[in-house]
């Protein structure tokens, strides 16, 4: 292990996956074809979205930011952790680990924000319809999806900040596949007071206010619905959040069993599998999610390849 300064280790050694070596390759092929299918099916979100003005509207407009997000959240740790397990190394830079601490924090929050802004944007269509179109204006969809990136970045920024004035003397090896802010906490041989302190706050007002807002927003919605009982009501309902609620359930899912769930010294192992879930799995459900329950995602799809069949 070398030291700068005295203070602090140059490099990591990731210990990655708990799996046996014997079956590295197959998780390795299990584990790329799942961030392929990632990249590939957020980019399709994003093209279709892009091509089909149908679907020019303020929800596509956010989840296209969100299929952004997640492929960017997906590549902070996937294409590391491929790599060493394809070259069987474990080390990371310090440098390399501070700025997937930090990239990692920003798209977790910016997830949290932007569906946030999706749920708004199905309360007001919900229950005002009359005023969708003076509510949920442009200019007001471009301000909360900037004010979700810089609020993301600041957030994240504080994080990483704290971070790196604490030293790493006990050791640098990290139970994990990738610089999960936790786990340098407790490999740290510095008071983290204050960074434990600073994630309780800032926690709560990145994760647990929206978190908040997402569900009184659909409790209204359950409540306008339930004011006037239709199936043409509650159909429209359910076509029009149902994606939304099931990406939401899948993240706050994934947040709650890995930070919020009591963890003992010996649950290391459930939380690296906690964290593939929540970092691979997650992301690359959403195209799937978001292309099987909107008919105007598979219309747009179906258009495309028609048109693709046409000009072939």
């Amino acid at each position: 292990m070398r030291k700068d300064n005295q203070s602090t280790v140059s490099e990591f050694l990731l210990l990655g996956l708990p799996i046996q070596p014997e079956e590295q390759g197959m998780f390795y092929a299990l584990f790329l074809a799942m961030y392929l299918s990632t990249v590939l099916g957020n980019l399709l979100i994003i093209l279709l979205i892009r091509l089909d003005s149908r679907l020019h509207t303020p929800m596509y407009f956010f989840l296209s930011h969100l299929a952004l997000t997640d492929i960017c959240f997906s590549s902070v740790t996937a294409p590391k952790m491929l790599m060493n397990m394809l070259t069987q190394t474990q080390s990371i830079s310090y440098a390399g680990c501070i700025s997937q601490a930090y990239f990692f924090l920003f798209f977790v929050d910016l997830d949290s924000f932007l569906l946030t802004s999706m749920a708004y944007d199905r309360y007001v269509a919900i229950c005002h319809p009359l005023h969708y179109t003076t509510m949920m204006r442009q200019s007001l969809c471009f301000l909360l999806v900037m004010v979700s990136w810089v609020l993301s970045s600041a957030i994240a920024l504080v994080h990483t900040l704290l971070l790196a004035r604490l030293s790493f003397l006990r050791g640098n090896t990290l139970h994990h596949f990738f610089c999960d802010l936790s786990a340098l906490l407790k490999l740290s041989s510095s008071d983290t007071t204050i960074n434990k302190l600073v994630i309780l706050t800032v926690g709560v007002m990145a994760i647990t206010l929206p978190l908040v807002c997402i569900l009184v927003s659909y409790g209204h919605i359950g409540a306008s619905v339930l004011r006037r009982p239709s199936i043409q009501g509650i159909c429209k309902a359910l076509s029009t959040c149902g994606s939304h609620l099931s990406v939401v359930s899948l993240y706050y899912g994934a947040i709650i069993a890995l930070y919020f769930v009591p963890s003992s010294d010996s649950s290391t192992d459930k939380d690296v599998v906690v964290s593939v879930l929540y970092t691979l799995v997650t992301p690359m459900l959403n195209p799937f999610i978001y292309s099987l329950r909107n008919r105007d995602m598979k219309g747009a799809l179906g258009n495309i390849l028609r048109r693709a069949a046409f000009s072939g």
